[in-house]
């Protein structure tokens, strides 16, 4: 890991508090890049977390407390990265809610505060990152999207209609920067054991009235062949993979990493 081969970069992962976002900004840091971090949590925690990763790794590391729903939060938060660290060259759009009820059931505000966060922030990030990554002819954006870009479930109308959408969005970022020396993928994990996921799983077991570990089998066995749970060390290696020299010709994919959820 530790190869140093993003020295002297920086990378803005939104949504890195923990999860997959923290498991990405590990992988990066290990690699030498310096971090802005993003997402919720308490001060003392999030002010751990920003040294512990500093120490680790030896780099620079800060953290903005934009909220991914308000535009004006996201401009913000690259313009905090390009001032703070100095350049923002990795984007990792990773920031994502999620609400499940059937379409006609479904909040219209709980619409819009999925699409806001894991559609339009990432567009929004996109937008104000570009013209530097242009600049100097050198960019990485990977996006987090999900199997969920590629398939759909019941009861996700919104977490799936964005999902798609950023993988549309990622095709078009991909194109117009196609001549460049910046690249635009997207990452589509399965089930990842992260906190939003065991929430999931406990909520089912509350439900079914079933222990934990049957209702962590039986979401696996609905959609993942592996039966398996994707890690956000594994989501890290790809981010790593994407970032890298060797993948400069890959751009507007979409990567599962889903335990052959999407092979079925």
């Amino acid at each position: 890991m530790g190869t140093q081969s993003l020295e002297d970069r920086t990378a803005v992962v939104t949504g890195s508090t923990s999860g997959i976002g923290l498991g990405v900004a590990r992988a990066l840091a290990a690699s030498g890049a310096n971090i802005l971090l993003n997402g919720f949590g308490a001060k003392a925690q999030i002010d751990k977390l920003v040294a512990d990763l500093k120490a680790q790794y030896e780099v620079k590391v800060g953290y903005s407390a934009a909220d991914m729903s308000k535009p004006v939060d996201v401009a913000a938060m690259v313009a905090q990265a390009t001032r703070e660290l100095g350049r923002v060259d990795i984007l990792v759009n990773n920031a994502g809610i999620q609400h499940t009820a059937p379409v006609e059931e479904f909040p219209v505000e709980k619409w819009d505060a999925v699409i806001a966060i894991n559609l339009s922030a990432a567009f929004h990030a996109i937008r104000a990152a570009l013209p530097q990554m242009k600049s100097r002819n050198w960019g990485r954006i990977i996006n987090i999207a999900s199997a969920h870009g590629l398939v759909a479930s019941t009861q996700k109308v919104a977490y799936v209609a964005a999902k798609h959408g950023v993988l549309g969005m990622t095709k078009v970022v991909a194109l117009e920067t196609a001549t460049t020396g910046i690249t635009c993928n997207a990452i589509c994990p399965g089930w990842v054991l992260t906190p939003l996921v065991q929430k999931q799983i406990d909520d089912r077991a509350a439900d079914q009235r079933i222990p934990v570990e049957r209702a962590k089998t039986e979401l696996l066995s609905e959609k993942q062949p592996s039966l398996e749970f994707a890690t956000p060390e594994e989501i890290g290696a790809a981010t790593l993979f994407l970032c890298s020299e060797g993948a400069a010709q890959i751009r507007g994919i979409a990567l599962p990493v889903d335990g052959g959820w999407t092979a079925q």
